[in-house]
């Protein structure tokens, strides 16, 4: 029988086995847990099934994007508040944290939140402790939080905008989830799996593809990730039920990179020295990402250790 990551995230590209191999084992604790990832990489998604295979999976799984929280309320929605406490404060209000009590508090875009909100957070996730505004006296939650963010949060430290205690006390287990071009292999089966299970919601046949169609999607970037594949997935379940997808029924940027039969690069009629070239890129992409190498790796489709020896081969420093 499938667990909840494998139901809900399927997947064979050994980075993105590896990261679901330290979820799972980090599920069965009780410690805090950082999800890192580009936007669409699927962090919510982990994070739910961290919470359904964890002691904690009969308790409420309260996410809340921190991104969105209103400037001056973000308090008062995480944690709570009582009457009076602020102009439009009618009643006693439960927040977030109380909410999760017994399961799992996810908060995703953790770096968004602001310094005065970081140090209430570092107290709930240090005590379980937390004041309501307008309290005269901290409450306790059992709640386990789960934080996830698409930002370079070591930078954010360094920078001055998040603070380095709560980092270290959010990156006990850190989970990475790599981008879906690096996911070697799991496009094919991502596509039919999204397929079908949209199709199924929708009640219409699956749409097929074809050779032509699948060499174009293998070959995109995916920028937005899994999240962009799978609006593509439904866009073409709800137009074309049934029906065999060709080239032709892509989306005209796909249709514009097959056309060209070539990639962003031509190369000179006098050649070039491709050593060069990797070390001008490979420092361009460092310049691009203030020096942060892993950023610098995603920028150029290469892990981190790749980047790391391909730094030292060509003695850059970064």
């Amino acid at each position: 029988m499938r667990n909840a990551f494998e139901r809900t995230l399927p997947g064979a590209a050994p980075s993105f086995q590896a990261a679901l191999r330290t979820a799972a084992v980090a599920a069965a604790t009780d410690v805090s847990v950082l999800v890192l990832g580009e936007t669409g990489t699927g962090k919510e998604l982990l994070a739910r099934a961290l919470h359904a295979e964890s002691p904690r999976s009969r308790g409420p799984f309260v996410s809340v994007n921190c991104a969105t929280l209103p400037d001056g309320l973000a308090e008062a929605q995480l944690f709570g508040h009582r009457k009076g406490a602020f102009t439009g404060a009618v009643d006693h209000r439960p927040g977030l944290a109380a909410s999760a009590a017994g399961g799992t508090l996810f908060l995703d875009e953790v770096g968004e939140l602001s310094a005065a909100v970081q140090a209430k957070l570092l107290r709930f996730l240090e005590a379980g402790e937390y004041q309501p505004v307008g309290a005269t006296a901290p409450e306790r939650a059992d709640a386990r939080v789960v934080a996830a963010t698409n930002r370079d949060l070591p930078g954010e430290v360094r920078a001055g905008r998040f603070r380095e205690d709560l980092y270290y006390r959010l990156h006990v287990v850190p989970v990475e989830l790599p981008p879906l071009r690096e996911r070697q292999g799991d496009l094919p089966l991502l596509l039919e799996r999204l397929t079908a299970d949209l199709a199924a919601r929708h009640g219409v046949a699956a749409p097929t593809f074809n050779r032509a169609a699948r060499a174009l999607l293998e070959a995109h970037p995916w920028p937005g990730n899994v999240r962009e594949l799978r609006n593509l997935c439904e866009r073409l379940v709800i137009l074309l039920p049934g029906r065999e997808i060709g080239p032709a029924n892509l989306p005209a940027d796909l249709q514009r990179a097959g056309a060209a039969g070539e990639g962003p690069f031509t190369l000179p009629e006098g050649g070039l020295r491709l050593d060069a070239l990797e070390a001008d890129l490979i420092r361009q992409a460092l310049a691009k990402t203030a020096g942060n190498r892993s950023r610098a790796a995603r920028l150029l489709g290469l892990t981190r250790d790749t980047l790391l020896y391909r730094l030292k081969k060509y003695a850059i420093q970064g």
